[in-house]
């Protein structure tokens, strides 16, 4: 069971991150219709830049495991946010189940909160070098 356990944190930190990371990217690749689309939201589109940086950066450290804890908490509030702001549409059955996406992706970055990186991270492997 140990080996499941190291092996499913950096695996589940994968999946967590993916969708940032790609997300990302793809405001960089379409940047003008994403500032858009934020700015009709009632978003200023001039956050961007920082969306970007928050998906991008937030999910390569969650994926290595760097700050993961501090990561987690403020990609799970930009989860719970953006569900608000974008999908709070319940009438709309796909807005309904991007919300609820949204907050089951918030609930998993809330788990790394708790419990902390896991195995082959590097926030594990600086505890235990200062051990």
């Amino acid at each position: 069971m140990n080996k499941l356990q190291d092996l499913s944190a950096p695996i589940g930190r994968i999946f967590l991150a993916a969708i940032f990371i790609m997300s990302g990217l793809g405001k960089i690749t379409n940047y003008a219709g994403t500032q858009g689309y934020m700015d009709a939201m009632g978003v200023p589109g001039v956050m961007l830049p920082l969306v970007i940086i928050l998906e991008v950066l937030g999910g390569i450290a969650i994926v290595v495991g760097f700050k993961a804890r501090f990561v987690a908490f403020l990609m799970a509030g930009f989860s719970v946010v953006s569900a608000i702001l974008f999908h709070a549409d319940f009438g709309d059955q796909t807005q309904l189940n991007m919300f609820m996406k949204n907050i089951a992706i918030a609930g998993g970055f809330l788990l790394i909160v708790a419990h902390g990186a896991g195995a082959y991270s590097l926030d594990n492997r600086q505890t235990k070098i200062s051990q």
